[in-house]
C-alpha cells in the first residue's frame, strides 16, 4: 500500500470530498470546471439517495450531491469500471434534481436551478475511444447546434486519456487531474502543487495519518476496488475473445475476404450486444461471492437490486 489513498476507492473519493472539513476541496475542483457565473463559494451537503416517485420505480444513489448557496445541484460520481448505458444513467440521475424543485401549489412558474452531473471516470468510453479530448461538457442543442437549454450539463472526465506529466502542469485544472490520476503513485507533494488546497489534500490523503478505523474502512475499500476491477477486466478479455472467435468463424463460412472482415465485425458487435446482459449477471454473481454491497453491484452493472437479489437467491438454492 503507497503513502497516499486511492481517490477512486469509495472511501477514497468521500474522504477528499465527501465531508464538511473538506468540502473546501471539493469547491475549489468544482470550480475548475464551471462557468464564472456558476462558481461556488459555499455548499451544502444533502442525502445522497434519491427515491422513485413510485413505491416501484427505481431509486438512485449518487456518489456525493450537493447544493450551493445560489441553489445550483451538483451530482458528483467517481465512476471506477466500465459500465454499459453509464450515460444512461447519468441522465437517468440528472432528472432527480430537476424533479425536486417542483414546488407544491398551482403558484409555481416551473423556473428552474441549474443541475450538473459530474463524472470522474476511470475509464474511456467506447464511442471516444479514438478522441483525443478527455473532458466532455454536454448540453441540450438545437439542429443548429445552438445551445437550447443551459440549466443541465453533464461533464464527463476521461481519466485515463490525462498523460501530462508534472513539468507540463500548466492551469489548476491540470494539477487537480494530475493528482486524481497519479496520488496513489505519489510519495511527496509533487513540487508543481505548491497551492494551500493542494497542501492540504495531501494531508488529508496521507493514510499514515488515518485513525485505526479509517486505515480498515479504507483497507476494505481498496480490496473492493481490486476486485471490482479484476472481475471486470477478465469479464471483458473474455468477451473480446468469443466475439472475436464467432467473427472468424462467421467471416471464413462466407469464403470471401470481404465477408471475413464484415463477420469478423459483426461478430464482435453481435457479441457485444447479446451478451451485455449475460456478462452484467456473471459480473454480479462473482461480486456477490466477494460479498461486495448490492448497490456497489448496482452501479456497476446497470442491474437493478431486485434482478440482483434473484441471482443471489438462484445461486443459494
Amino acid at each position: 500500500m503507497g503513502k497516499y489513498l486511492n481517490p477512486f476507492t469509495d472511501f477514497g473519493f468521500k474522504k477528499l470530498f465527501g465531508s464538511e472539513p473538506n468540502k473546501d476541496l471539493l469547491i475549489n475542483f468544482l470550480n475548475q470546471l464551471l462557468p464564472k457565473h456558476h462558481q461556488i463559494k459555499d455548499l451544502t451537503f444533502t442525502n445522497n439517495e434519491r427515491l422513485g416517485a413510485t413505491a416501484d420505480a427505481r431509486n438512485a444513489v449518487f456518489d456525493l450531491f450537493c447544493i450551493s448557496k445560489t441553489g445550483e445541484r451538483f451530482i458528483v460520481e467517481m465512476q471506477k469500471a466500465k459500465q454499459n448505458y453509464f450515460k444512461e444513467r447519468s441522465v437517468f440521475y440528472a432528472t432527480f434534481p430537476i424533479h425536486e424543485q417542483a414546488e407544491r401549489g398551482e403558484k409555481w412558474n416551473f423556473k428552474l436551478d441549474a443541475v450538473y452531473l459530474i463524472g470522474v471516470l476511470d475509464f474511456v468510453f467506447a464511442d471516444n475511444k479514438d478522441d483525443q479530448e478527455m473532458c466532455h461538457f454536454v448540453q441540450l442543442k438545437d439542429q443548429s447546434n445552438r445551445v437550447f437549454y443551459d440549466k443541465l450539463t453533464l461533464i464527463y472526465l476521461e481519466m485515463p486519456k490525462f498523460t501530462k506529466t508534472e513539468a507540463e502542469l500548466k492551469t489548476p485544472f491540470d494539477k487537480w487531474l494530475y493528482v486524481l490520476r497519479h496520488l496513489p503513485e505519489l510519495q511527496k507533494r509533487p513540487a508543481k502543487l505548491q497551492e494551500r488546497v493542494f497542501g492540504k489534500l495531501f494531508k488529508q490523503a496521507e493514510i499514515g495519518n488515518f485513525n485505526r478505523e479509517e486505515r480498515l474502512q479504507y483497507e476494505a475499500s481498496v480490496m473492493a476496488y481490486r476486485d471490482m476491477k479484476n472481475v471486470i477486466d477478465t469479464a471483458a478479455a473474455d468477451g473480446e475473445i468469443k466475439g472475436l472467435a464467432r467473427g472468424r468463424a462467421e467471416g471464413r463460412e462466407e469464403g470471401r475476404e470481404e465477408g471475413r472482415e464484415e463477420g469478423r465485425e459483426e461478430g464482435r458487435e453481435e457479441g457485444r450486444e447479446e451478451g451485455a446482459l449475460n456478462k452484467a449477471k456473471d459480473i454480479a454473481r462473482k461480486l456477490l461471492k466477494k460479498k461486495t454491497p448490492l448497490a456497489d453491484i448496482a452501479d456497476l452493472t446497470g442491474l437493478s437490486k431486485d434482478e440482483i437479489k434473484s441471482l443471489s437467491v438462484k445461486a443459494a438454492t
